[in-house]
């Protein structure tokens, strides 16, 4: 009888220690659920920022301190009312910092586009901040001079546009967030397939036409690009674009990122 009862008790002993490993078991599987699930949404949340499905209206509501906004460099040659309208309406976008127009005509920017122009970024501004203007002036006329290294420049970020694209100020300070959380990639709106299949369906590059990327790759491409790429460029006044592309890619060895926004092309 005693056997008996001592045999039940090791029993029920048996029996609670299971209970409690299987109870501790379903906590930590529920513990792991639960930080696989969060994992999943972080990933998901992350991953759609960087392919641009989320609402570009999430955007900088606030001026940023110096050195971490953004500097335009613009390319233009003898469009001067699409170059003022481009102009103005960047100039209120809150990230902005500094403007670099690659002049490359050979005549130097009229005194009379100078004032203008700096008249429109102040009035657009309202003295909230400071937007330096600057020409960059090129004795040759070559579309590498749009990716010609900018001795001082104080922001990394470069955002490369052309004088008659418009995006929505809402549309440039979401990818600049987007480019801000992987700067070594470039950020664009206009993406490109160099597939000789068509079907493939998906992209292999952004443009430089509007794009954001580290101000180191303007050196890179200033004083690395291989002479018979950029003779290449100068002669056949095209492909710049391309030959930035693949010279982001090979530093980095990884894709760009496509950002969605709505663009207006000024006639």
């Amino acid at each position: 009888m005693r056997g008996t009862l001592l045999a039940n008790r090791r029993g029920i002993q048996r029996f609670r220690q299971i209970a409690i490993t299987a109870v501790k078991s379903s906590n930590i599987k529920f513990l792991l659920f639960c930080c696989i699930a969060l994992t999943l949404v972080m990933a998901a949340t992350r991953a759609s920022d960087f392919m641009g499905w989320t609402n570009p209206s999430d955007s900088l509501d606030q001026f940023l301190p110096p050195g971490k906004g953004y500097a335009i460099v613009m390319n233009t040659w003898k469009r001067y009312d699409l170059l003022k309208q481009s102009i103005s309406h960047y100039s209120s976008c809150p990230g902005l910092e500094s403007i670099h127009i690659v002049w490359s005509e050979p005549n130097p920017p009229s005194d009379s586009l100078s004032k203008f122009l700096n008249h429109v970024i102040e009035s657009k501004t309202k003295g909230m901040k400071k937007v330096e203007l600057s020409f960059d002036i090129n004795t040759e006329d070559s579309l590498n001079n749009r990716f010609k290294e900018i001795p001082g420049l104080k922001t990394d970020a470069v955002f490369s546009i052309d004088d008659d694209v418009i995006f929505p100020c809402s549309s440039v300070e979401f990818a600049f967030k987007v480019w801000q959380s992987a700067p070594d990639a470039m950020v664009g709106f206009v993406p490109r397939a160099h597939w000789v299949d068509k079907t493939v369906g998906t992209y292999s590059m952004v443009l430089s036409k509007a794009a954001f990327f580290h101000k180191k790759y303007l050196r890179m491409y200033t004083n690395e690009m291989p002479v018979s790429i950029k003779a290449f460029v100068t002669k056949n006044r095209n492909c710049e674009d391309i030959a930035m592309s693949f010279l982001v890619a090979n530093a980095t060895g990884a894709p760009p990122i496509w950002v969605k926004g709505k663009r207006s092309i000024l006639l």
